[in-house]
Parts: structure tokens; C-alpha cells; sequence
């Protein structure tokens, strides 16, 4: 593995002496929640006791990790802070105008199935339409009401500082995952648990506990952030993407009951090689050591259950509810898969859409070869493929469609 960057190294040297306060993370975390719930104008957190308590928990396991360095640290406050103090936005605005509750989401479009499966090339394709609403960075790592010009600029500005800080820690970042302020992103930023965690910690207990829980409040407080950003604005069709929400398809469509679900294809072994560098890249951030074949163990089980699940909850689904997009489709030809794809969802496809087609395809492309390798991890093809076995049923029956 290779060393950490300079800048890394600086930043783990100077907030040294903060790392000490990981020895009480319920003292941290109550300060967290105190400032949090400030925002929300001391309303309290009633009707949220559970979802409050289940970030102490994260915290405190968090804390647990004795590889964790004092960058690593500071990103679990970072991450428990966010999540806190979005929700106490959200619960102040919907207090104050009642009626955003009342705002439809409807037939919203979940781009899921594994992560690096081509999935943000699908829903930067799903953005480009007029009459479709993707959440961009900068507004999901802060969602509000409809903000001033000067207020919008001060927000994105933010945004760019968080993005540049990642890069600067570890350059690699952003020739994996690509990412702008302004551009459409995942919206588990703002679904309060989903497996992010242990892309930059070992936090075992919140690996089990992530498959014991019930996701449908998470998925409602979603909705309401949806709800939050929607209000006041023009209303256009949600088009949404998390390959972290294919574990929890059952809790999505309860709460989304009309939503369409596009589930992304490609081969296992080279989705999990891909993902397993992605993580090591926020690992190599967050921790002094990073034990690859244990990142590799790791992943291989929260990606392999999460697609059981996913395909447990499909099988109750109607067939219209599910639209199947293999890897080749958009990566070969976007020009050829892309009016396909807004055909599939009942979206019409434009002349302007065609015409913004290569911007959306460049945008998810870094700008040099991602390389990977599962052997890295410790993993081989026949653990995958073992690991796999229903889920590549599946995609044998895509392909051959």
C-alpha cells in the first residue's frame, strides 16, 4: 500500500492532541446533539429520541476503532453533525410551513444495484431531462428552502471546500468517484444510516446492527428532505441514486410505493474489485493501518447480503416497477442506450437531452484509468462468484433479454 500524502500526514500531526477525546464520545456526541438541536430552534428532539440514540451508538462504536487517526476521528463528528443538523433543519421548516408535508413525490426514479456498476453514469443520464429534479452536492449536504443568489453561491462555495479537502488528503479520490457541488449525487447523504461508515472505519457492531434494523423511518425522514427541497419550487419527476439503497428496496417502496426502481448490471467480481479500491481510498484517509484482505472480507458480505435482500424484496414487486440496465448499455453506446433507458421509465427523450448526452458522459469519467484488482483484497473470483450465485441468475437472464 502506498504511503499517505503529505497533506494527510500534516493534518494528522496538527489535530494529534484531538484525537483524545475519543476516550468519551458520549461527552463529544452530546455536544453534537446540543448544537444540532440549535438549529432546529430548541424544538427538541421529540419523536426522534430513536434516531438521536442511534447515533450515539455509531459514535461510540466509531471511537472503538484503535486504528482510527485523528482525521479519521474528525470525520465521524463531521458525519454524525451533518446527519444531526439536516435533520433538525428539516424539522424546523416542515414546523414552520406545515404544508410541505403535503408536497407529492411522485413516480420518483432509484438508480441502485451494486456500486461502480455504472450507476452514476445512469443517473447523471436520468438528470439531463428538464422535466426531471435530481438532488445536486451542494444541496444534500444542506437542504433548505429555496435559497437567495447570494445565499446559493455561499452554499456551493461550501460544498467545492468540502470536495477539495478530500482531494487534497487523497488526490486518488477524484479520478475514482468524480464529484462536483453542482452536480447530481447520491442521496444517501441524506438517508440518516446506510453502510458509509465502514468505508472509513472498522465499526463491526454497526456492520451487524446495519442488517437488523427497520430502514422505513429512515426512508420517511428521506422523503421529507425531498419534501423540504421540492416546496415553493417547480415540481418535476425525482430522479434519485444510492446503490445503498438495494438492501432496503422493502422499506424504499413503502414509503415510495409508486417509485421506479432502475437496478444497474455488471459482473460481480469486477463491481467488488472496483468498490473494495474505492474504499481503500477512504480508509487510507480515516485509519494509521489499513488491513486489505479484512476491507475485502468486509465488503464482499455487506455488498453480497445487501443484493439478497434486493432481490428478496424484487421478487414481490410488479415487473413495470423494476427496469433492468446492464453495464454495456450506457458504457458502449450512450447515444444508442440512453432514448432506451427514458423509454423505460415512461420519460420522453429530447433533442436537448441528446444534446447534453456527452457532458453527462464525461462527467463521470476521472481523468485517469481507474486499475483494481480483487486479488488486492484478498478475495478471488470463485469467493465472488460463490457469494453471487442468485444475483448472477439474475443478470444471465438480463443479458440474454
Amino acid at each position: 500500500m502506498s504511503s499517505a500524502p503529505v497533506p494527510l500526514k500534516l493534518a494528522n500531526l496538527l489535530l494529534g492532541p484531538t484525537l483524545g477525546s475519543r476516550r468519551d464520545p458520549d461527552r463529544v456526541f452530546d455536544r453534537i446533539a446540543d448544537r444540532a438541536g440549535r438549529v432546529g430552534g430548541d424544538r427538541g428532539w421529540d419523536g426522534d429520541e430513536e434516531l438521536v440514540e442511534s447515533f450515539r451508538f455509531l459514535l461510540r462504536e466509531w471511537a472503538k476503532d484503535e486504528d482510527l487517526a485523528p482525521v479519521g476521528w474528525q470525520s465521524a463528528q463531521a458525519h454524525v453533525r451533518r446527519h444531526l443538523t439536516n435533520r433538525a433543519r428539516v424539522r424546523r421548516l416542515i414546523a414552520e410551513n406545515p404544508a410541505i408535508e403535503e408536497e407529492p413525490v411522485d413516480r420518483p426514479v432509484f438508480v441502485v444495484g451494486l456500486p461502480r456498476t455504472a450507476t452514476t453514469l445512469t443517473h447523471g443520464v436520468l438528470s439531463l431531462s428538464d422535466d426531471h429534479r435530481c438532488p445536486l452536492l451542494w444541496e444534500l449536504l444542506a437542504p433548505d428552502l429555496e435559497p437567495s443568489p447570494r445565499e446559493r453561491r455561499k452554499r456551493i462555495t461550501a460544498a467545492r471546500r468540502v470536495l477539495d479537502g478530500t482531494h487534497l488528503l487523497n488526490p486518488r479520490f477524484r479520478d475514482i468517484h468524480p464529484m462536483t457541488a453542482e452536480g447530481p449525487e447520491e442521496c444517501t447523504f441524506l438517508l440518516p444510516h446506510a453502510p458509509v461508515p465502514l468505508s472509513q472505519a472498522r465499526i463491526p457492531a454497526y456492520h451487524a446492527w446495519h442488517f437488523e434494523r427497520d430502514f422505513v423511518p429512515d426512508y420517511r425522514r428521506l422523503k421529507q428532505a425531498f419534501q423540504v427541497l421540492q416546496y415553493g419550487r417547480p415540481r418535476r419527476r425525482w430522479i434519485l441514486k444510492s446503490p445503498f439503497h438495494t438492501a432496503n428496496l422493502d422499506a424504499l417502496m413503502k414509503v415510495f410505493p409508486d417509485a421506479t426502481l432502475v437496478w444497474t448490471h455488471r459482473d460481480p467480481a469486477a463491481a467488488v474489485a472496483s468498490f473494495c479500491s474505492l474504499v481503500e481510498v477512504g480508509m487510507v484517509i480515516s485509519r494509521r493501518e489499513v488491513d486489505l484482505r479484512r476491507l475485502g472480507a468486509t465488503w464482499l458480505d455487506l455488498l453480497s447480503r445487501s443484493v439478497r435482500r434486493g432481490l428478496a424484496a424484487r421478487a414481490d414487486l410488479p415487473r413495470e416497477a423494476v427496469v433492468d440496465v446492464p453495464y454495456s448499455s450506457l458504457g458502449t453506446d450512450p447515444a444508442a442506450g440512453a432514448p432506451k433507458l427514458y423509454e423505460a421509465i415512461g420519460a420522453r427523450w429530447t433533442e436537448a437531452d441528446a444534446a447534453r448526452l456527452p457532458e453527462a458522459a464525461t462527467r463521470s469519467k476521472g481523468s485517469r484509468p481507474h486499475r483494481y484488482d480483487l486479488a488486492r483484497y484478498g478475495l478471488t473470483p470463485a469467493d465472488v462468484e460463490s457469494a453471487f450465485a442468485d444475483y448472477n441468475a439474475l443478470r444471465a437472464e438480463v443479458d440474454r433479454a
